[in-house]
């Protein structure tokens, strides 16, 4: 795909959500970190259920240690791998209020050494709370990613490595959120709508449907 190409397609997604965000629900950067860090194996809406009442009592490192892993648990239940996911969540308030007084740091080390914080959750944290021009590569935009030829890859790293290259200044504060967006309810796994796809006529992707 050449840079043409490529501008083209970014360029009709802003058009189409010119200020994307997350689907996740939360108010602060330490809300993000934790619906973040929930998601994984599971889906935006039955986080954002768990964190509606999870949230109202503890919207700061402290209030939720004040928690405990069972009381995390007790609202996280309905969520994948809850148990690892309450022992991390606990795990990372305390090193939150023991090394950085409470607050999230905005530093890609300090992000990646909390329990249950990968590259991936901390580029989102770093892109969506920060406004880093960082880019995580989930399941969606892996496929999407390569499917249209956009920046395609092997792996995860591969792709990321690949969007920040070919990827213009002006699109990458936003490029992660319309990748997702689009791999959500566009190009989805097993049955892509391209019919109704607005970048259809860029896409490389070679079996394409008709609806």
């Amino acid at each position: 795909m050449n840079k043409q190409k490529r501008i083209e397609m970014l360029s009709r997604l802003r058009a189409a959500n010119p200020e994307p965000t997350t689907e996740l629900e939360y108010s602060s950067p330490f809300e993000l970190l934790i619906a973040v860090l929930l998601s994984a194996q599971a889906t935006d809406v039955g986080v954002n259920k768990a964190t509606k009442h999870l949230f109202p009592v503890a919207r700061t490192p402290q209030a939720m240690l004040d928690l405990g892993v069972d009381g995390v648990k007790h609202y996280i239940k309905t969520i994948g791998l809850f148990n690892t996911k309450a022992e991390n969540v606990i795990k990372t308030c305390r090193i939150l209020v023991e090394q950085h007084g409470g607050e999230v740091p905005e530093n890609r080390e300090a992000l990646e050494a909390l329990p249950g914080v990968g590259r991936k959750t901390a580029n989102v944290v770093l892109n969506t709370a920060f406004r880093w021009p960082t880019i995580a590569v989930d399941t969606h935009i892996f496929r999407v990613s390569n499917r249209t030829k956009l920046a395609p890859g092997k792996n995860v790293d591969e792709v990321e490595q690949k969007l920040l290259k070919v990827v213009p200044a002006e699109f990458k504060l936003d490029v992660h959120h319309w990748l997702i967006l689009h791999g959500r309810y566009t190009c989805m796994a097993r049955k892509p709508r391209c019919g109704s796809c607005i970048i259809e006529d860029l896409c490389e992707f070679r079996d394409k449907t008709e609806h």
